[in-house]
């Protein structure tokens, strides 16, 4: 299934607009190119709409918020919306200040989504304005682990039910769910979190797996997520003693632009519930 998901992503090659932040918009660009789709980042409300329409999907991540670009967000998502385009959205740092929660439950009216992904913090600040955050990280307070799983589980179906999207939360353990059935994914490795915008690029993948994949969400979504993880985990065994993050957020895309359909379906490491 995930095998097939991915050969979709190849063989269509998507268009995928991404509104997203300045520190990691190159690598977001490079992620999308490595697993065979195709990005225009494009922010400006002048033209946000044409550009969306030529694309066959929007990523919208909120990670260097500002007033110009929260214009930007709402039109081009209520035009994906308009034209039936998949939209993701990166709730990045919700809760950490006013002004993203503001936005990120803004954009949550305004805009239908077809998949939220952030971490657990931003998921539980958005469903329920109880989230803590460090910065744009997920506080350990908000840690999904292997004791607190079934009720994490049945939280990301709640809202996923109340949202009417796929809600991918990542970390240590991501879950990908909608309101009947979620994957609980293991791959991935915990040096991922020394790089800035793993997640960034997970969301920008993402929209090309959505994309590329209509009216499967949830596998779609659930594909990309095991193929970051993977892809971290092939990136780290080819790690020297003098390579460092720099080094491994390179061999992370390379990863992903090497991998075969036929890879990840078997490297995928996940279980239903």
């Amino acid at each position: 299934m995930f095998a097939e998901c991915f050969k979709n992503v190849r063989s269509t090659c998507p268009l995928i607009h991404n509104i997203t932040n300045y520190v990691t918009v190159n690598d977001c660009a490079n992620m999308v190119l490595a697993c065979g789709a195709s990005p225009i980042m494009a922010d400006d409300a002048a033209e946000v709409e044409d550009i969306t329409t030529i694309c066959g999907g929007l990523n919208i991540n909120i990670g260097t918020l500002n007033s110009r670009t929260i214009t930007s967000m709402l039109l081009a998502g209520k035009k994906a919306n308009l034209l039936g385009h998949p939209v993701v959205l990166d709730p990045v740092g919700a809760g950490a200040s006013q002004l993203r929660t503001d936005t990120a439950n803004r954009l949550l009216r305004e805009v239908k989504f077809t998949v939220i992904r952030g971490n657990i913090s931003e998921i539980k600040t958005l469903a329920s304005g109880a989230g803590t955050t460090k910065g744009v990280d997920a506080d350990v307070t908000d840690k999904v682990t292997e004791e607190n799983l079934d009720s994490a589980v049945a939280f990301a179906k709640a809202f996923a039910a109340r949202t009417g999207a796929v809600v991918a939360i990542t970390g240590a353990i991501d879950i990908v769910a909608d309101a009947h059935k979620a994957y609980c994914i293991r791959n991935g490795h915990p040096m991922m979190s020394s790089i800035t915008g793993t997640g960034c690029q997970l969301s920008a993948l993402t929209a090309a797996f959505v994309t590329a994949n209509p009216g499967q969400p949830l596998e779609a979504a659930a594909a990309a997520v095991c193929a970051m993880g993977l892809a971290g985990e092939i990136a780290h065994s080819r790690l020297s003693p003098l390579d460092g993050n720099s080094t491994y957020r390179n061999y992370i895309i390379d990863a992903v632009y090497n991998m075969t359909p036929a890879q990840l379906e078997e490297g995928a490491t996940y279980e239903v519930r």
